[in-house]
């Protein structure tokens, strides 16, 4: 196969001219490229603009609850001896407490049962729950039936321990292991005077001795560890302003609806509980609100403004889709909400709107408005159920604003779809670009392709017929 090399046989440029003209072909993607930075530039933005707004739509989600204003702060004047929190619906108030005694479970310790791993003896062991009367003269048991718990003969302490344990029956031992031997400790698994327990045992008579872990102090004559020093469960008690109170643990939960205290230490002195509004909270997620606006208002503005020294338009200048969203946000953050008491506008709580559309907030003013959660409440959360009304709250109205416009068929996935469908368009454009250009460069290849076999041929003859003639003339001569 020969080889060849176009522009040889017409001695011309054929490479330059080729590649000249091919890049003409291409001059349309010059254009089309641009546009295609543009709007990967305007869906990046778009992008930006979904996070700004779904993170103002949250905070307006937040100030349009009705618990947001309903809030309660709750503190203790030593919180080391009582600690108190809100778990509720509560209202403002104000006591002490006293504490007098911290809840506790039963615990009794058998005596020294031998050496680790000696067999204590067989039989079964059943423990029921329930409550004991003061120093254990009597018990009262519980609702649950008692547990029985299967010991055999070669089992020894550790074993029982884990049987115990295994058994689930409100009880947890363990064997404590000294100079002298190993005992048996066993405590109940929570606190109370109902946590109680009493074990009796039913010996295996061959193999005698389980029932030195029996205890029933009530039994006459006692056996077992009765005879051993117990602590009997105790309840909680505490006095609030006075009044007596008790709890199975050291929690109370239901003696003020709407707030749970913890008691960790006897009291000398009252401890002071105090309940008043959240302020410092409503304050945070107002804050939050008008940092968010901002975010998405200085996105918007920088995009769709012309920079008159630098003669750069940002990413969506001219884009009345964006143009369109700022107005409405504006329009809606500057609305009056109709009827909803001493508050009617974002002014009147101290937030103005600057140049721009840009929020700015009073604390002063702030901290004034937040004197009157109830006025706060109606002037953002008021709810009438319908889209669009007037007289909703404001925090209402953008919360509602907003998941309209991020939804599936909202107004930013439209715009994303849309900027998305033209990249695909020019893509496709660029690609019939490219595909011309390279027919282009082929048909052109072949015409220089012949040319130079044409120009060969013809060097080829005129080269013949000069030799020819200088040979006729020599012979002429």
């Amino acid at each position: 196969m020969g080889l060849s090399s176009t522009g040889i046989g017409s001695q011309l440029p054929v490479e330059e001219i080729v590649s000249k003209l091919v890049a003409l072909e291409k001059q349309p993607l010059a254009s089309l490229t641009k546009v295609a930075s543009s709007m990967q530039t305007q869906l990046s933005v778009f992008s930006q603009v979904k996070s700004l707004m779904s993170t103002l739509s949250d905070t307006a989600a937040k100030l349009a609850k009705n618990s947001t204003w309903d809030g309660m702060l709750a503190t203790s004047s030593n919180s080391a001896a009582v600690s108190v929190n809100v778990s509720g619906t509560t209202s403002a108030t104000s006591f002490g407490i006293d504490v007098q005694q911290l809840a506790r479970g039963q615990s009794v310790a058998s005596s020294v049962m031998g050496a680790a791993g000696t067999p204590v003896g067989g039989g079964s062991m059943s423990i029921q729950l329930g409550t004991w009367s003061a120093n254990g003269a009597a018990f009262a048991p519980g609702t649950e039936a008692a547990k029985n718990v299967a010991i055999e003969a070669t089992d020894s302490l550790s074993d029982i321990a884990s049987k115990i344990n295994g058994a689930n029956a409100g009880v947890t031992a363990t064997v404590l292991r000294d100079a002298s031997g190993e005992r048996l400790l066993m405590r109940s698994s929570t606190t109370g005077e109902e946590s109680g327990f009493r074990i009796n045992v039913t010996e295996d008579a061959g193999a005698p001795g389980l029932s030195r872990l029996a205890f029933d102090p009530a039994a006459v004559p006692a056996v077992g560890i009765a005879g051993n020093t117990a602590q009997y469960g105790k309840n909680a008690q505490a006095t609030i302003n006075g009044i007596e109170v008790q709890s199975k643990t050291n929690t109370f939960t239901d003696t003020i609806p709407g707030l749970s205290f913890t008691a960790s230490q006897v009291t000398t002195a009252p401890v002071e509980v105090s309940v008043v509004a959240d302020t410092e909270g409503m304050k945070k997620n107002i804050q939050d609100f008008v940092n968010a606006y901002n975010a998405l208002n200085d996105l918007l503005s920088k995009s769709t403004a012309y920079d008159a020294e630098t003669k750069t338009a940002g990413a969506l200048q001219g884009d009345s889709t964006s143009v369109g969203l700022q107005n409405a946000m504006r329009s809606l953050i500057a609305s009056t909400a109709e009827g909803a008491g001493a508050f009617t506008r974002l002014a009147d709580i101290g937030i103005d709107i600057k140049k721009g559309g840009k929020l700015e907030v009073s604390a002063t003013k702030l901290d004034e408005a937040l004197k009157d959660p109830a006025a706060l409440k109606a002037m953002f959360a008021t709810s009438t159920g319908g889209a669009g009304s007037a007289a909703d709250g404001l925090a209402v109205k953008v919360k509602n604003l907003t998941a309209k416009m991020l939804g599936f068929e909202g107004l930013i996935s439209n715009k994303s779809d849309a900027i998305n469908a033209s990249l695909k368009r020019n893509s496709s454009d660029q690609d019939k670009v490219n595909a011309r250009a390279a027919m282009f460069e082929t048909r052109l290849r072949a015409q220089y392709m012949a040319l130079d076999v044409k120009m060969g041929s013809l060097n080829g003859l005129s080269a013949y017929i000069g030799q020819q003639v200088s040979q006729w003339n020599s012979s002429g001569g």
